[in-house]
């Protein structure tokens, strides 16, 4: 199906204009989601390609970018970046027919180059130049030649740089790139295929104790690891602990953080923070009363209230911020802010600047405000003790998701905690601030139109830049990682297809308008597997919705888990039965877009998207498919012997059987999710609404019966031990 929509200049020859975007791996064509194709309309190509930096508004420029497409290779002495795959010729540079990893680099003919590699560990190895016939290219009137070298086999993982130089050092000219060895399959899940492991799924911030200040806490965490590793539980995942504003209020979404790179300090537990001890009497009586006054809100079972909790955790946080650290402390404080660098440098200013600065102030998009700027090293020099402030949080961040970590391990756990990362940062976000190099302006992430969002989705946040990341040496999405597998045992990577290719939505388009861009798979699933080879740690991919087969199947190869939720897996008209699961799979019951399996179960959500008029059909008819889907899995229950024959099973029976069920699959993970062992009915997210009408992302664990439910109380909770329990013993059979 062909969108006919007119360029805004009639010179543009629109099968050029597609061999242009063809050559920025713009998509000129989609499949919807009814299985038809689907054209780009042409006004939308080029803004998307003016995003890339390709300008093509007229016919001309479409040609002299053309142009461009071809020589722009040829005008660099090196690629900016090669990622190789341990043993594998797949990469950034080329293969030769002998399988060789070759390196394209560009200098003027008959010139003489020198080229090295030099390891992470100084170690200086010279490639091998290799003799392949290729014509020289007239490159800015400079006659070029392509000369082709080898990368030697066996280079160690990690991170390399490969220099080429010509000329004697004094007039000639040098040139370096990152080199990027991967792993060509990430290990780390295979002990889990030999004996699969169960774990409990959290929305952390719901997730509230008695010594909780109404809000789920990292020492929340670490004692709802121990207590589930203590039933067998091998890890605990929680929702993406993201960064959010600096001070209330701040956004309730865990996937619309403001960087993710940093924590959020909400999390942080004020009575974990050493320097208490030794504080002030009054100050200390401060705390108390602050401590006192947030516990309350730990029995409100309605919705959480982050922006007052924060608050209150803020103002703690200044009075120990202003006790004095020992000399160890203060060492390790020092140490904490070397290793995480420039990036914690330019968090912490944001932070210092986004207290007093509205998210919509035009310095967030001034090239003369950007970090590095003369008048940004100004306000570094005037916020001074705010910048130290955000990241002394930062540090107590790190500090007690480490001692969490700890915890689980000590419980027998064989992962631990499990992160969650989220797709991208807000428009007006530190990342979008902060990385701006790197980031695509004028275009956000989406989705195009599905049979749940007929109009698409924009996410309102800022993709990559595909080749200003490789330019950047992928150093912030490897950054990135690396805080998020600090301490960890995984993380599940939320809407993996992403690395893949983005859904771009243009600025002044519908959501609807945009255009798939491709981004180098090899490259960002490479560095993924070589970041958590490295820090130990298992990856899930979230590898739901629309993708092309192959995807799935690549990610295999790869190490890289799935995601199978039993609600959506099915074999034509019938569910899929569990021992055709995938083995490199979490399975789970259900996610947080849909209600916990309670509510699933007696169809809560077909009322609640009824009564907020997200409906495209007759509620009846709703009605009628999801009950005779949901009664085709309960039959499949009844069949194993997980249900009673006549029928006659009640809620935390059928809760029980398809978690029974589901332990019958070879997935290496199975997920149960804490609102299922406990009865909770509300869905946490509920997609298509806003705050306004839904509160997405603010509802507290409670049971069936609407009270709060806290950790404290677990280890006596009757349904979530036999929940537990079930899983367990299915697990080990």
């Amino acid at each position: 199906m062909t969108v006919t929509q007119k360029t805004a200049d009639p010179t543009i020859n629109e099968a050029r204009l597609h061999q242009l975007a063809q050559a920025h791996g713009v998509g000129t064509k989609f499949t919807g989601w009814d299985g038809l194709p689907y054209d780009v309309d042409p006004e939308t190509l080029v803004k998307v390609l003016a995003a890339l930096g390709v300008p093509a508004g007229t016919g001309e420029q479409v040609e002299a970018s053309l142009t461009d497409a071809e020589l722009g290779p040829w005008r660099r002495m090196l690629p900016p970046a090669v990622v190789v795959k341990d043993g594998s010729t797949n990469n950034d540079g080329e293969a030769s027919d002998g399988g060789e990893t070759l390196v394209p680099v560009h200098v003027p003919q008959g010139a003489e180059v020198r080229v090295r590699i030099v390891t992470e560990d100084g170690l200086v190895l010279p490639p091998e130049q290799r003799t392949i016939p290729t014509k020289p290219q007239m490159v800015d009137g400079v006659l070029t030649d392509r000369i082709m070298f080898a990368i030697p086999s066996g280079l160690p993982l990690g991170w390399h740089t490969l220099i080429a130089e010509t000329g004697d050092g004094t007039d000639g000219v040098r040139a370096e790139a990152v080199l990027v060895v991967t792993p060509a399959r990430l290990t780390t899940a295979d002990p889990l295929e030999q004996r699969p492991g169960w774990g409990l799924a959290t929305q952390l911030y719901s997730s509230r104790s008695t010594r909780s200040w109404g809000i789920g806490d990292f020492e929340d965490l670490a004692d709802l690891a121990a207590i589930s590793g203590a039933r067998g539980a091998d890890y605990v995942l929680v929702n993406p602990l993201h960064a959010a504003e600096p001070a209330p209020p701040v956004q309730p979404s865990p996937y619309s953080p403001s960087t993710r790179r940093f924590f959020n300090p909400l999390y942080l537990r004020i009575e974990a923070v050493p320097e208490l001890a030794y504080l002030a009497a009054d100050r200390r009586a401060r705390i108390d009363a602050l401590a006192a006054e947030s516990r309350r809100l730990n029995e409100q079972a309605d919705r959480l209230d982050r922006d007052t909790v924060y608050a209150a955790k803020l103002e703690a946080l200044e009075l120990l911020y202003q006790a004095k650290r020992s000399p160890a402390r203060q060492r390790a404080f020092e140490k904490f802010c070397a290793e995480a660098g420039q990036g914690l440098e330019d968090f912490a200013l944001w932070c210092a600047l986004r207290e007093d600065l509205p998210a919509n102030d035009p310095i967030w998009h001034d090239p003369a405000a950007a970090p590095g700027t003369a008048a940004m090293d100004g306000k570094r020099r005037e916020l001074a003790g705010r910048i130290d402030f955000h990241r002394w949080l930062q540090w107590l961040c790190d500090e007690q998701l480490e001692s969490a970590q700890r915890a689980a391990k000590l419980a027998g756990m064989r992962l631990g905690v499990v992160h969650d990362l989220a797709v991208g940062a807000d428009l007006s976000s530190a990342d979008a601030w902060m990385l701006r190099d790197a980031l695509a302006p004028g275009v956000s992430v989406g989705a195009p139109p599905d049979m749940y969002n007929q109009l698409g989705q924009d996410w309102s946040q800022p993709p990559w830049h595909p080749r200003r990341l490789a330019e950047a040496g992928y150093a912030p999405f490897r950054d990135m990682l690396r805080t998020v597998l600090r301490h960890a045992g995984g993380v599940r990577v939320d809407h993996i297809l992403g690395l893949f290719r983005l859904w771009w939505v243009p600025a002044g388009n519908g959501p609807a308008r945009g255009a798939y861009v491709q981004y180098d798979h090899e490259a960002l699933i490479g560095i993924l597997a070589l970041e958590a080879q490295r820090a130990g740690a298992v990856v899930i991919g979230e590898d739901l919705g629309t993708f092309e087969p192959w995807v799935r199947d690549y990610l295999a190869e790869r190490g890289i888990l799935g995601t199978s939720i039993l609600w959506f897996e099915n074999d034509g008209d019938a569910p899929l039965p569990p021992e055709k699961y995938r083995v490199q799979c979490l399975a789970s019951v259900n996610t947080h877009d849909l209600p916990p399996t309670a509510g699933f179960l007696s169809g809560d959500h077909v009322v609640l998207r009824e009564s907020l008029g997200l409906l495209e059909r007759p509620v009846a008819e709703e009605r009628a498919e999801h009950d005779a889907s949901l009664a085709s899995f309960l039959e499949l229950a009844r069949s194993r012997g997980l249900l009673p024959a006549d029928g006659q099973a009640g809620e935390e029976e059928q809760i029980e059987a398809l978690h029974r069920l589901l332990a019958q699959s070879p997935s290496a993970l199975l997920g149960v999710a804490l609102v299922d062992a406990v009865g909770e009915r509300r869905v946490q997210n509920q997609p298509g609404t806003t705050a306004e009408v839904y509160p997405n992302w603010q509802v507290p664990l409670a049971d069936s019966a609407g009270k709060a439910v806290l950790l404290d109380e677990l280890e006596g909770n009757a349904r979530f031990n036999r929940l537990l329990a079930a899983v367990e013993e299915s697990m080990a059979k």
